[in-house]
């Protein structure tokens, strides 16, 4: 399994995350997206709505509808109701369960850079985890840095 770290320097999770969240669909993949703050998920509610007219990315909150059917689902806790195979950690906490998925997002800013550190560590020589750190260059382009 292979579990990326975007390191959000220039670029906000606002811009970072429907772009992942396209490449994963149009990979005919379903993505969870775990966020442990309500204002937060329901901020990327709204945005996969609205980040890009020529765009659409079908997604719902857990519990508004039937989460099985859903391509992307918002979500607390790691709970693919989806059946996601890819899952993307917007709030800058590592959680262990998301292990159990094929590929893991984990975004992070400044100042939750310890915590992410932590957890590149602690997967340092995980049997079956693959670790990659992206991060932006000058001009907010994504670099993988390891």
């Amino acid at each position: 399994m292979q579990v990326d770290f975007y390191h959000l320097t220039q670029m906000p999770i606002e811009r970072a995350l429907p772009r992942i969240a396209e490449r994963v669909l149009a990979g005919g993949e379903r993505l969870l997206i775990v966020g442990a703050d309500e204002r937060q998920r329901a901020a990327v509610d709204r945005l996969l709505w609205e980040y890009a007219p020529e765009s659409f990315l079908p997604h719902a909150c857990t519990g508004a509808g039937d989460d099985a059917a859903q391509p992307i689902l918002i979500a607390a806790d790691v709970n693919a109701a989806n059946a996601a195979r890819h899952i993307a950690l917007i709030d800058g906490e590592w959680r262990d369960e998301a292990l159990t998925f094929d590929r893991v997002f984990h975004f992070f800013d400044e100042e939750r850079i310890t915590a992410a550190r932590a957890a590149w560590k602690a997967l340092a020589g995980r049997e079956g985890v693959e670790r990659r750190y992206w991060k932006q260059n000058e001009a907010g382009r994504w670099e993988q840095a390891a």
